[in-house]
């Protein structure tokens, strides 16, 4: 199966020019490509998992894939997808996030010049080499208001106001295809929904610099990604889902994706994972035989994480998951409760000697002594994961995980994390 015919199977391609003569180009030679990652923050996000994976598809098909950090389109703004204007960042700032956002493609894609491996580029190098009379006679020249008004990305931006700024942001963009065409033999650029309009931008700049109607270049898009119960992909009640394991932890990461929706989860193992059709076909019988199991969720879960984390962080997130569902939370080790608890209240004490009673209420876990009786009585308090009906129980050592976290389970779900000083 050739690699557009695989793209198509799994849903992935949205857009794209020119089939027929890309499938050709594909099929005679190792191509260039290029995505193009804006370092809008100090880390990606499960939004830019789909282009990442797109670059692997291409190179396992035999390509050469280049990700494109925009330390210089970062500086400007992309209007697409936005209604309003971004903030701009400082230099450093850019500077600074594009580094971390190359170390991360790097763990991710195994970024080096050999073979076909993923090569890194930065568009600061030209881009910030350019002078505004360059920028205007070479690319300007080429593009009149009447075609950049038409592209979505700018037309659905008029109501609102766009800067110049952002205006320009395509021509920037399409100057960066370019470049990578004539320095680099770059002929295809690929991206989400949403950049169709750059992309195309950029082509049809290639042809009216080069003056070559004849040129082999391309672009293919992926879907924009939704969700059946209508909410947006990659949020949470915490925010965004961060590939950075110190903003999300591989644990809530692991969870994110085990609580996919069932309508979700096979369109999801088909756009995130590398599993063969053959493989997608088994495990959607498998799980629509035991729907209760949850099957297709735990795979989609384990692939993601051992693709961006790695199989350690799988397995210390499967025990967490396992010890919090059996509650078994006494086998955890600090740095898994650390990991496993990060984002449930938490109350730091010096007082090692409290009743119960008193560590519920200075904890705000129950708001009075005789909701805390009544707590503890009708068997809603658990320590470390065992329940406890003892209204005088004095908290001791034993309830204190290597002298340092207590973690208290009120009801079903509510979990609070006390933590000793």
């Amino acid at each position: 199966m050739d690699v557009l015919q695989d793209l198509a199977e799994r849903g992935l391609i949205q857009q794209i020019t020119n089939e027929e003569g890309l499938k050709k180009h594909l099929a005679e030679k190792q191509v260039k490509l290029y995505c193009g990652f804006d370092p809008t923050g100090d880390s990606l996000h499960i939004g830019h998992l789909l282009p990442v994976t797109m670059l692997k598809r291409f190179q396992d098909a035999g390509h050469k894939p280049i990700a494109l950090i925009g330390g210089g389109t970062g500086m400007i703004g992309d209007p697409s997808g936005r209604s309003s204007e971004r903030s701009l960042n400082t230099a450093e700032t850019v500077k600074g996030y594009a580094d971390a956002l190359t170390n991360q493609l790097s763990n991710l894609l195994n970024v080096d010049d050999s073979g076909n491996g993923v090569v890194a580029r930065n568009n600061h190098d030209w881009l910030s080499e350019m002078t505004i009379i360059d920028f205007l006679r070479d690319a300007g020249k080429h593009f009149t208001v009447n075609y950049m008004l038409a592209k979505d990305a700018v037309a659905s931006r008029i109501d609102e106001g766009i800067s110049y700024t952002e205006f320009s942001y395509m021509l920037l963009q399409s100057v960066d295809y370019l470049n990578l065409y004539k320095e680099e033999g770059v002929s295809l650029q690929i991206g989400g929904s949403d950049q169709w309009g750059n992309i195309t931008a950029g082509l049809e700049f290639i042809r009216r610099s080069l003056g070559d109607e004849k040129i082999e270049a391309y672009g293919l898009t992926v879907p924009l990604i939704t969700k059946a119960d209508g909410t947006k992909f990659g949020k949470t009640a915490g925010g965004a889902v961060w590939l950075d394991p110190e903003k999300t932890s591989p644990y809530e990461f692991y969870q994110f994706w085990y609580n996919t929706d069932d309508r979700d989860v096979l369109r999801f193992l088909n756009y995130f994972t590398f599993l063969s059709h053959e493989e997608l076909a088994d495990l959607a019988k498998e799980a629509a035989s035991d729907p209760g199991a949850r099957l297709a969720q735990k795979r989609l879960a384990e692939e993601i994480t051992t693709f961006v984390h790695g199989a350690d962080a799988l397995n210390r997130a499967i025990k967490i998951s396992e010890a919090l569902f059996k509650g078994e939370i006494k086998q955890l080790s600090l740095s898994e409760i650390k990991e496993g608890f990060k984002d449930v209240p938490t109350y730091e004490t010096e007082d090692k000697e409290l009743t119960l009673v008193d560590l519920l209420v200075n904890s705000k876990i129950s708001p009075s002594k005789r909701q805390a009786r009544e707590d503890i009585k009708n068997g809603a308090i658990y320590i470390n994961g065992e329940r406890n009906k003892e209204i005088d129980h004095m908290i001791s050592e034993s309830d204190r995980i290597e002298d340092t976290f207590t973690v208290i389970r009120r009801g079903r779900r509510n979990y609070s994390l006390v933590h000793y000083k």
